[in-house]
């Protein structure tokens, strides 16, 4: 009975070995890949929040009451990005 139990316990180790390396070659992959997704991700969403002009238009205050004097619900927003009423700010010492 023991020989049979230890035949069938050395049959199966030669099976989880290699199981065991692969899996755990697929866990270490499908990290970097998710860290990496992750990383792309916030490169995109960094890119998109930087094109919100905002901070040079003349009706910004920058006080985090009212951001905008003429647009305060979408200050600041991706909504922002194509806003009709931006203008520039033509001399910063002016505001």
């Amino acid at each position: 009975m023991l020989e049979l139990i230890s035949l069938i316990i050395h049959g199966i180790q030669q099976f989880l070995i290699p199981i065991c390396f692969i899996g755990a070659w697929v866990l270490i992959i499908l990290f970097a890949w998710s860290l990496w997704v992750a990383a792309r991700d916030s490169v995109a969403t960094a890119k998109q929040m930087h094109q919100i002009p905002c901070s040079g238009c003349q009706f910004f205050t920058a006080d985090y009451r009212l951001k905008c004097t003429v647009h305060p619900s979408i200050a600041n927003t991706e909504e922002a990005i194509n806003c009709i009423d931006y203008q520039a700010k033509t001399n910063p010492m002016l505001y």
